[in-house]
């Protein structure tokens, strides 16, 4: 509602003043001024509390509201459209209550002329926004925790699209290191030449299989890690054979990954690998090395001094030249800037990572990159098991193809068991996606700095708080609207009922909590919209006639009204990458 707040803002400022004289300044009336959103529509939709005026005018805030409501209503009078209503003082608040039948039909309107683009606006036209994120290692399959940074990512992307920025989605391969050399060596020892396709096992399981099986060998035989590091060695020294079988095994892992991708809705502008960049950022290194920003010791290990700014000190390549996660990470910032020049980057990695990024800010900060000023760390908590810690290298973690399948296998169940067989066109399809709206709502209802536990039981129930809920009340609506055809658009006519004018509210504010979620990068604050919106949209449904209704008008409107709650829904579940569902 805060587009209809100008003119009203505009009233009161004019009679505070009126009631202040020359005592006080205009601008230190408007500095003072306070604009609030009454908890209840019945008391008002728009509220200026006068406390904060007591002192300055040396009355009594009811006194206050009582003068300066007399004197907006006045200013209001003959005003027509949504600028006209009126003003009541209640207590020390002035509330205001717009003309409902003109802001209901405008705002209505708009969200029935505007489709499934309602809620896209322009606050962040001209900028120009890289976002990376998911950056899985080559080494295994994708987990819960890749999940919720998949879901973050895509999410956060969508919404900042839809508030007007031009946003490039980038994602990082991290196919080399020790870590990926672990599984190489690992397989090299224990493979026999079998193959994803010879053992029935989707690629990149099949890779993660060996880096488990590393883990094991490791604690078994103390010459595994040297053999690891010199396998690192070799590789990035050119060896042949060694390159063979990374490229063989990194093609197994990214196919698999790219599989689950597509099955999770999850999408890429642009696509870099730390193979191709770290050796970029090795030469960054080098060059601040001989420009004095970065010091060598007699190992030859070359390191940055932050211990003027509390980061300590930090390796930047190792003696033997081999690079570290931070210097690749500093060669890919400054490849994606030199491809797209960004107003900002957004790097969506775990909390655990924050001093890294700290580190990575200032090490380009010193290398004289102008624009380290611009980049952002999305930091998210960690998913947890029920019963603790995920870890990958014991083989502990909530694989992402297992869980999905299995949400998908309990969503079938729950159709079957409640006999809507026919109303879908197709069980399989349609619990895949209710799937997908249990993972990504569960995953995107929590703020991202939060840590969580991922219950999947919980995430696919069809009332509360979750995506199933959405899923099912859109297709209730879908399914009435496929019998009825709504207007194109509704008359100006006064809301009827208390849940008609709070869908009007929730519709009107709709864009701007698009924007708010979108600039603060938090999905969970657009979730929660929807569902408090579901809500209003399942008490009006189920407390009032609308198809049914026997005024044709107030068939017609209520219609309109429900196809205009519906786009907004549309958009904010695909917003959040959940499928909306016609039927369920």
């Amino acid at each position: 509602m805060k587009q209809y707040w100008t003119p009203w803002k505009t009233r009161v400022l004019d009679a505070l003043s009126a009631v202040a004289g020359d005592a006080v300044d205009e601008a230190t009336l408007e500095e003072t001024l306070l604009i609030e959103t009454p908890p209840d529509t019945a008391k008002g939709d728009i509220a200026f509390p006068m406390f904060p005026f007591a002192r300055i005018l040396r009355k009594n805030p009811a006194q206050i509201a009582q003068d300066v409501a007399a004197s907006v209503t006045t200013a209001a009078d003959g005003a027509e459209g949504p600028a006209a209503g009126r003003a009541e003082a209640q207590g020390p608040y002035v509330n205001v209550f717009l003309d409902r039948a003109a802001v209901a039909a405008e705002v209505i309107n708009r969200a029935l002329s505007d489709g499934e683009r309602y809620g896209n606006g322009s606050a962040l036209d001209g900028q120009r926004i890289t976002i990376e994120f998911s950056c899985p290692n080559t080494n295994k399959p994708l987990h819960l925790g890749h999940l919720r940074n998949d879901a973050l990512g895509e999410s956060v992307a969508r919404m900042l699209r839809a508030a007007g920025a031009e946003v490039r989605k980038v994602n990082l391969i991290n196919d080399r290191g020790i870590h990926i050399c672990k599984s190489m060596l690992a397989y090299r020892e224990f493979g026999n030449g079998s193959t994803p396709e010879s053992e029935g096992k989707k690629s990149d399981h099949f890779v993660g299989d060996y880096y488990v099986r590393y883990a094991r060998w490791e604690k078994e035989d103390s010459g595994a890690e040297p053999r690891a590091r010199a396998m690192l060695k070799a590789w990035e020294d050119g060896d042949s054979d060694t390159h063979e079988l990374w490229l063989t095994m990194n093609r197994w892992a990214i196919e698999g990954i790219e599989e689950t991708y597509r099955r999770t809705g999850i999408s890429f502008d642009e696509t870099y690998y730390e193979s191709q960049t770290y050796s970029l950022g090795r030469d960054e290194i080098l060059k601040g090395l001989d420009d004095g920003v970065f010091y060598r010791d007699e190992k030859g290990t070359v390191w940055v001094d932050l211990t003027d700014i509390d980061l300590d000190k930090k390796v930047l390549l190792r003696g033997d030249g081999t690079s570290l996660y931070l210097t690749q990470d500093i060669g890919t910032a400054i490849r994606r800037h030199e491809d797209w020049p960004f107003d900002r980057l957004i790097y969506v990695v775990a909390s655990e990572q924050r001093y890294h990024f700290q580190v990575l800010f200032e090490v380009l900060r010193r290398l004289g990159k102008e624009w380290a000023d611009s980049l952002y760390h999305l930091a998210y908590g960690m998913v947890n098991l029920p019963d603790g810690k995920m870890k990958s290298r014991e083989g502990t973690v909530v694989d992402a193809d297992d869980l999905i399948d299995r949400l998908a296998e309990l969503a079938a169940e729950e159709i079957r068991s409640k006999g809507r067989e026919e109303h879908v066109d197709d069980v399989d399809e349609t619990a895949e996606k209710i799937a997908l709206a249990a993972l990504h709502y569960y995953l995107l209802q929590t703020g991202p700095v939060k840590d969580m536990v991922f219950n999947p039981e919980e995430s696919l129930s069809f009332s509360g708080n979750t995506g199933p809920y959405l899923q099912y009340l859109g297709a209730r609506v879908s399914s009435m609207l496929r019998k009825q055809n709504a207007p194109e658009a509704v008359p100006v006519r006064a809301p009827e009922v208390e849940e008609e004018w709070q869908l009007v509210h929730r519709l009107a504010a709709y864009p701007q909590t698009v924007i708010d979620s979108a600039e603060a990068h938090n999905p969970s604050m657009l979730a929660s919209y929807l569902y408090d919106t579901a809500k209003v949209f399942s008490r009006f449904y189920h407390d009032h006639p609308i198809a049914v209704a026997k005024d044709p008008q107030q068939r017609e409107y209520r219609l309109g009204l429900s196809r205009a709650v519906m786009n907004m829904m549309q958009h904010g579940l695909t917003l959040l990458n959940i499928p909306f569902v016609e039927a369920m």
